[in-house]
């Protein structure tokens, strides 16, 4: 390690300004302490005097609206202090919502529902931990919907899933998530199936507002809702699904005047629309990083991150698997039987014959027991990966966060989504 890696650098930033750094060099880490002033990343405050440790793919920007004085140590890609930021502007609109949070309280009303929207990589989720973040200090209990499935942050890729944040996140390790609520999708993206998405957004969203009647903290601190960045065709069709089933309040929308305009014609008059610059420090990241992302996130459910975890590998007979994928293959229209419609194949449960062609895929273990349950709109009560299948023992190896046996008698749900197990 060179001298020029360990040696601290301190950086001084004035008022109302950013620190901005990248981390892509594989197997480095980067601390970062606090000397002086105050500090925040992404809306949790830093404390004086710790170091925070960031390690390869961080994209870090630490805003100070006061002033302080940072020391980096590590070697970074990119860094440099930035006084172009739209941080004031974010604060304003979190002002924005405790302000409707206040009034529900004097009126015993909802609090607000917020819908963050845009395209791909504008810092949407960014921005909803900013908010959330910001909520959890003012010490409100919002609940956060996370409905992209391409990435996942409250759950693996293919997921779409909510969690009450009740603190601030963690720098190292994010939001608390010992419950969150998880719906099975199984693709990338929301075009793969759509009905489905459709189907299961609108179970969320019930969910979502039964709780905030029976959870006073719940109520008067509201949603805020993450989106994926499939904002044309059926895509934007999707965000007003959203819209409408969440019953939102605001949207904020990051970065396209064109998707702004749009919901500003097709929304109703009383939700209000926002448009928002996204920060200076959001980098487009290509497919494949988006798919080291989809990989990251998996390895950290099965692993861990700072704090590891140990997963367990065993067998598994076939006989023993119930397993189902959902979609079945699109029949003609003069096929269908009457009153079917075309896109219902799309939400039929159709069985899985263990094989070779499920290798390296995930599963998802529903709560649901039989078919008679409602499969589809039932949440997911973990997942496993296949890691390895024997046609002549009639066996599959799967990767497992809890050891043998599988729940006997739970549905288990086949994913588009694949993991190489690399340990």
């Amino acid at each position: 390690m060179t001298e020029e890696t360990i040696t601290a650098k301190e950086y001084k930033l004035d008022v109302e300004s950013e620190l901005r750094f990248e981390i892509e060099t594989k197997d480095c880490k980067v601390s970062v302490e606090l000397k002086l002033g105050s500090a925040e990343l992404f809306g949790t405050e830093l404390v004086k005097g710790k170091a925070y440790e960031f390690h390869t793919g961080a994209k870090v920007a630490i805003f100070t609206y006061r002033g302080c004085t940072l020391e980096v140590r590590g070697e970074t890609d990119v860094i440099y202090i930035s006084r172009e930021t739209p941080m004031i502007q974010y604060l304003n609109c979190h002002a924005a919502l405790e302000q409707m949070r206040e009034k529900a309280e004097e009126e015993d009303t909802l609090g607000p529902i917020a819908l963050i929207v845009g395209p791909t990589d504008v810092g949407k989720s960014t921005l909803c931990k900013i908010f959330l973040n910001y909520a959890a200090r003012m010490n409100r209990r919002p609940l956060y919907c996370d409905i992209d499935v391409g990435q996942g942050t409250l759950s693996v890729p293919g997921m779409i899933a909510s969690i009450l944040v009740e603190r601030p996140a963690s720098l190292t390790e994010g939001f608390s998530q010992s419950a969150p609520l998880v719906y099975h999708h199984g693709h990338r993206s929301p075009s793969e199936n759509s009905a489905l998405y459709k189907m299961i957004i609108k179970k969320m969203a019930e969910v979502a507002i039964t709780s905030r009647e029976s959870n006073k903290g719940l109520k008067t601190s509201g949603i805020i809702i993450n989106t994926c960045g499939w904002v044309k065709g059926a895509g934007y069709k999707s965000l007003l699904h959203a819209a409408e089933e969440f019953q939102v309040d605001v949207i904020f929308v990051l970065d396209q005047e064109r998707l702004y305009n749009e919901l500003l014609r097709d929304v109703p008059s009383k939700v209000k629309v926002v448009l928002l610059p996204k920060s200076g420090g959001v980098v487009e990241r290509s497919k494949t990083q988006r798919g080291e992302a989809r990989d990251g996130r998996i390895r950290e459910y099965f692993y861990g991150g700072r704090s590891p975890l140990y997963p367990f590998s065993f067998d598994v007979k076939w006989a023993d698997m119930r397993l189902y994928k959902i979609g079945a293959p699109a029949l003609p229209a003069s096929c269908l039987p009457i009153g079917m419609k075309p896109e219902d194949h799309l939400t039929k449960l159709v069985p899985v014959a263990p094989s070779p062609a499920i290798l390296h895929h995930l599963i998802s273990i529903s709560f649901a027991e039989s078919l008679e349950d409602d499969v589809l709109c039932t949440n997911i009560m973990g997942f496993i990966c296949v890691t390895g299948v024997d046609p002549e023992r009639q066996v599959v190896t799967v990767l497992s966060p809890q050891p043998r046996p599988l729940p006997p008698n739970n549905i288990l749900l086949l994913s588009d989504i694949q993991f190489m197990d690399s340990h």
